[in-house]
């Protein structure tokens, strides 16, 4: 397709009705040329042993051992509509009213079992790295004493600091594995954040910032009351890497 002429970074949207069609895969397909999506590489260049130590741990962990993904949701803001939420009706979208009351911002830890799919969760009135090492404290204390626990998480400078260092040491029995850069979606607790977000933060009302932090451990204790694993499925038989 011939890309715009001109200053214009995009083709207008009324050309947009008129859509062109374009060759791929040796087959003639129907574009839009004003829609578009957003991708993100890593240029992690130990992307592949970081990527086969992750998936390992969910496929064959090790005998005994507890494997945790873990991840926190900050910024989460406390959002009181105005106006009554509008059911779906045939034929009409749901309508949210335009004004809204915000009453402050929270940030949300949790921990995902691999074996189970439980999920612990716990707030914090701020993202730093004494909350994640308190929340990492919590997450241990639910294992068997000198039990060996692998924790899967991204690369964030919270995770990486003195502190988190002091605890590891304080606990030998712990083993934290990074994600690639640019590669949090390995980390399975993205699936379950992705969730809480479309079931509990994106069309939810919350009155304060307390009742924002009471619906989402509902939600957390809900949920891990009926929880299952993640299990991943590669339906591309051709690009399956075989040993």
């Amino acid at each position: 397709m011939v890309p715009p002429t001109g200053p214009a970074a995009s083709w207008p949207s009324n050309w947009a009705s008129a859509k062109t069609l374009c060759i791929g895969s040796g087959a003639r397909r129907v574009c839009d040329p004003t829609a578009w999506e957003r991708y993100l590489a890593s240029n992690d260049p130990d992307f592949e042993r970081k990527a086969a130590d992750i998936i390992g741990l969910y496929l064959h962990p090790p005998q005994r051992a507890a494997v945790f993904c873990v991840d926190e949701k900050s910024a989460i803001q406390a959002l009181d509509r105005l106006d009554p939420v509008l059911p779906m009706t045939p034929g009409r979208a749901e309508r949210h009213g335009f004004e809204y009351y915000r009453h402050g911002t929270l940030s949300l830890y949790a921990a995902l079992d691999v074996k189970t799919g439980k999920v612990h969760g716990k707030t914090a009135a701020r993202h730093t790295s004494d909350e994640f090492v308190a929340f990492l404290q919590q997450v241990i204390s639910q294992c068997k004493r000198n039990q060996e626990i692998h924790i899967i998480l991204d690369n964030l400078s919270a995770h990486k600091t003195a502190k988190v260092e002091e605890f590891l040491q304080q606990h030998p029995n712990v083993e934290l594995h990074f994600t690639p850069t640019y590669s949090s979606w390995l980390n399975q607790v993205e699936i379950w954040f992705a969730r809480i977000e479309r079931e509990v933060i994106a069309r939810g009302i919350f009155t304060s910032v307390k009742d924002l932090a009471r619906k989402l451990m509902r939600y957390i204790h809900a949920y891990s009351a009926s929880a299952k694993p993640f299990f991943w499925k590669y339906t591309n038989v051709n690009r399956r890497i075989t040993c």
